[in-house]
């Protein structure tokens, strides 16, 4: 991460004209250094806070942003170089989107130059002009034309008539199928009348083409721009264009649609807002659900948290104070109520090949009545594991220390983590015997299982591995909406969001690992997805059912699925963190070290503990390798603190990443992971 010898502001141009007194400016530019960079205005050039400016650093031209200008400079005159150009080929920054870039620069503790050039599309980081299709966006302003598909059930009216204009934080909190989609429309809707534009929030991709659908649907006039990691460089550009531009009411998109400069935003709205997708886990490792909420309170606008299961975060601020909760405890549609969700003790209904007979009986009923099924396992491939049986060896990667996962489709295994991919052998390299056997299953396994069951059924498989194309998998969910499958076989990208009217049975394999997990969010998260999962049956007037197939059917988690008592089961997962000195109740970031060989990690990890001393309010605990402790042929360990003061554990951290930044070996790599929601 160091970086010795480089000036702090070089340019060569000896064409330029002498630089105007009292115009210096600062820029920020990608480069890990924890400081911006001083340069001189021109005559002929004229640049402001926000501008993107091209300018010479070292021996490369690269594209900064203005910070600050006017300013009182900290070198001598002689030493100051000219910037090389303004590009004006899009719209200035605005000073709030400045002000966000500073917030999350501090608190992620990232450089800001590198905040902020990350955070522009990557056609805008480039010194090359811009594609004549990109700069032909539509100028024009949106119109606002709302077509209104459903009525508002009172509960919806009340919600929409709530939510007041100026900075506030709610959380609409509304059971699965409760219409939290239409209230979004109606709030979005009035922002739009305000001229005002909408930032909407989804975690996942495959989320945003049936929200799409909806918003084109609801404002045939307006101009809505898509932005998530799937698009091409020329329409992220476009779409970033427009929403700066204004041109586009209604911006949608995954994580980094919050990063988007906004002319006139009137609203936020974070769908699913408990998911963890929401958190950026490489390079500024931001959580896009915070940094909405910051983001409202720069533009005083309010912004809705929606979501059936809460993080305990967002659960914690309502109970503080901090938010205002909006429930929705029915489902919109008439005549849908919450599924009935019951447990299959396996221990008493042992599981054949994966699936307990009330399952398989129940999956046969709904065939006869012509009503789908959806059986959810969080795991795809085909199997897990292939072993040995004879000497116990079993299929590892060679760069991490994990299991491959044998693929069947393709005959291959693969390496979840870091997609190392090898043949399957023919025989056991340690033993030599020819039949290997594979363990567990993945969703091509069940898949299988459930066509040599039920042969006559269309059974829809939809993971990571079948649905690889956006416009492929938008096709087959629309298809499982008409009704063409019977059964569907899923991981997550089946648990939320989705609406299957003719769906009312979810069958759940494998609940039970996340019970014995040594994370703390475990439960959390299980309770999440199979509540998700579970809201996906029996959204119309056909009733639904819910069967969780494990071997600790008495566990309190169960219970407060089966009450639908989110709750109840907050309220003990709070009271369990409180005990335990976990978050909420306490602020946590972790130090992680990657290295060619484990000690050079824990070492590195020691010395930058022992460089910069923790005052009393802030725990530093002992570096440990991770879980997963080799990934794609490093060693990772890693270091928590925590402290009961959010300050006192900003001020450790800015004072250990300036020691870091400085000095930090170049045979480690390291980042900083503030608020983490992973540990593996």
């Amino acid at each position: 991460m160091r970086m010795k010898g480089l000036p702090t502001a070089l340019s060569t141009n000896p064409k330029s004209l002498p630089a105007r007194e009292n115009s210096c400016i600062r820029v920020a530019l990608d480069v890990p250094l924890q400081k911006l960079f001083e340069y001189s205005l021109p005559e002929e050039i004229e640049a402001q806070v926000g501008d993107r400016v091209a300018v010479r650093f070292g021996a490369q031209q690269k594209i900064g942003v203005v910070i600050e200008e006017r300013i009182a400079p900290e070198l001598a005159r002689d030493r100051i170089k000219p910037i090389s150009a303004r590009r004006d080929d899009a719209p200035r920054l605005p000073q709030d989107w400045i002000a966000l870039m500073r917030f999350l620069s501090g608190y992620y503790q990232r450089p800001l130059g590198e905040t902020v050039i990350s955070s522009l599309p990557p056609r805008l980081r480039s010194t090359k002009p811009l594609p004549k299709k990109v700069l032909k966006s539509v100028e024009a302003p949106s119109g606002t034309r709302f077509v209104q598909m459903h009525q508002l059930t009172e509960l919806q009216k009340g919600v929409v008539e709530r939510v007041a204009a100026g900075f506030h934080a709610y959380l609409l909190h509304g059971v699965t199928g409760s219409g939290k989609t239409e209230v979004y429309l109606h709030l979005v809707a009035r922002t739009l009348e305000r001229g005002q534009q909408a930032l909407v929030l989804v975690p996942e991709i495959s989320l945003t083409p049936q929200l799409e659908a909806r918003f084109r649907h609801a404002f045939p006039d307006t101009q809505i721009a898509l932005m998530h990691s799937g698009l091409e460089d020329i329409a992220r550009t476009g779409a970033w264009l427009a929403a700066a531009r204004g041109s586009a009411g209604i911006v949608l998109g995954t994580r980094l649609a919050v990063l988007a400069p906004l002319a006139r935003l009137g609203l936020i709205v974070v769908d699913e807002e408990h998911d963890a997708s929401f958190k950026q886990q490489e390079g500024l490792r931001y959580s896009a659900r915070d940094a909405a909420v910051y983001r409202a309170k720069l533009a005083g606008c309010p912004v809705i948290l929606g979501t059936a299961t809460p993080s305990l975060e967002t659960w914690h601020n309502w109970t503080q104070g901090r938010y205002e909760r909006l429930e929705m405890p029915e489902r919109a549609s008439p005549g849908a109520r919450l599924p009935t969700v019951k447990t299959v003790d396996l221990k008493q209904d042992p599981a054949d090949q994966g699936f307990s007979k009330k399952v398989l009986d129940e999956i046969a009923n709904r065939l006869a009545r012509r009503e789908q099924s959806l059986i959810f396992i969080n795991r795809r491939g085909y199997a897990p594991v292939l072993a040995c049986e004879a000497c116990g060896w079993t299929a590892g990667c060679g760069r991490c220390t994990a299991r491959m996962v044998l693929h069947s489709a393709d005959r291959r295994l693969r390496c979840h983590h870091c997609g190392a991919e090898s043949q399957i052998p023919r025989a056991c390299p340690t033993c030599g015997n020819v039949d290997l056997k594979a363990m567990g299953r993945g969703t091509q396994r069940v898949e299988e299982t459930l066509a040599a069951r039920f042969p006559d059924a269309r059974i829809v498989r939809i993971d990571r591995d079948s649905a690889r194309r956006r416009e492929e998998l938008s096709r087959t969910l629309e298809g499982i909406r008409r009704g063409e499958g019977d059964i569907l076989v899923g991981t997550q990208l089946l648990a939320k969001g989705h609406d299957f009217p003719a769906l009312t049975l979810v069958g759940v394999l494998n609940a039970d690992s996340a019970l014995v997990s040594t994370d703390y969010r475990a439960p959390e998260r299980l309770f999440a997805v199979l509540a998700q999962v579970a809201g996906r049956a029996g959204r119309r007037e056909r009733p639904g059912e819910v069967l969780i197939q494990t071997r600790y059917p008495g566990h309190p988690l169960f219970a407060a699925l089966e009450r639908h008592d989110f709750a109840g089961f907050a309220a003990a997962q709070l009271a369990e963190r409180r005990s335990a000195g976990f978050p909420p109740f306490v602020f946590e970031a972790a130090l992680r070290a990657e290295a060619p060989k484990l000690d050079q990690a824990i070492e590195f990890l020691k010395s930058a503990a022992a460089a910069v001393r923790a005052p009393d309010e802030v725990s530093v605990f002992d570096p440990v390798p991770h879980l997963l402790t080799r990934r794609a042929d490093f060693e990772r360990a890693q270091i928590v603190m925590q402290s009961g003061s959010r300050q006192a554990l900003q001020d450790y951290l800015k004072q250990l990443t300036e020691h870091l930044f400085e000095s930090a070996p170049r045979h480690v790599r390291w980042h900083l992971d503030v608020d983490p929601i992973e540990f593996d």
